[in-house]
């Protein structure tokens, strides 16, 4: 018959004791948790520009600058003479050295152009750009029985009824079969009828036009 042998006392005391030790060690220990993630800021400065009224660039391709546009403009390495500038009412911007420039009426590409060429007289082959910061000239006047009546300013291509759900939409005395669009043209101004129950249910989708600076649109 087998004799079994024992630890001493004293031994399995300091054996429980250091194995107490690393499960106390081991609860304590904090749980490591992944740093938070920071913000992304260039998604915050982009919805910024946005906010601001800065033109996309697919929408400032074909963009024509008008009365009241903010543009900045730049010349690469000659910060003297980059500056943001409004479009004053007679269509004209004022820049150093080349005094008054017309924009109103050109894409930034065709300015971009016109201030080549004016500033080759001082400064050896410019590189400049122009950025629409501000798009106020696009201006439409909402009459009659909409919500908010007064003065749309858009900020870019904008069809009839875009421009109506802008307004917060039509009021319960509105008469949804008569819209008027008032636009000025060569010999005067043009009257356009549209009728929104013919557009919504598909009869005269083309009736959707994209309104013009200086459009008045009337919800009779």
């Amino acid at each position: 018959m087998r004799q079994r042998v024992g630890l001493p006392v004293d031994c399995l005391f300091v054996v429980t004791a250091a194995v107490l030790s690393l499960h106390v060690e081991a609860r304590a220990e904090p749980t490591s948790r992944a740093p938070a993630a920071e913000p992304d800021s260039t998604k915050v400065e982009a919805v910024a520009a946005t906010a601001k009224g800065a033109l996309t660039p697919e929408s400032a391709r074909n963009y024509v600058i008008g009365v009241e546009d903010v543009l900045f403009i730049s010349v690469w390495k000659n910060p003297d003479i980059s500056k943001e500038v409004p479009v004053r009412p007679d269509g004209k911007i004022t820049l150093p050295l080349i005094d008054d420039v017309s924009a109103a009426g050109l894409t930034p590409a065709q300015l971009k152009e016109v201030l080549t060429q004016r500033w080759k007289s001082y400064i050896t082959a410019p590189e400049v750009s122009v950025i629409v910061t501000q798009v106020n000239s696009l201006k439409v006047y909402m009459v009659g029985e909409v919500q908010k009546p007064g003065i749309l300013v858009l900020k870019g291509d904008t069809r009839l009824l875009q421009a109506l759900s802008q307004v917060g939409g039509f009021t319960p005395f509105a008469d949804r079969s008569k819209i008027v669009v008032l636009r000025k043209n060569g010999s005067g101004e043009s009257r356009l009828e549209f009728s929104y129950k013919r557009i919504v249910s598909g009869d005269r989708p083309e009736d959707n036009i994209f309104l013009l600076p200086g459009d008045t649109v009337i919800v009779q």
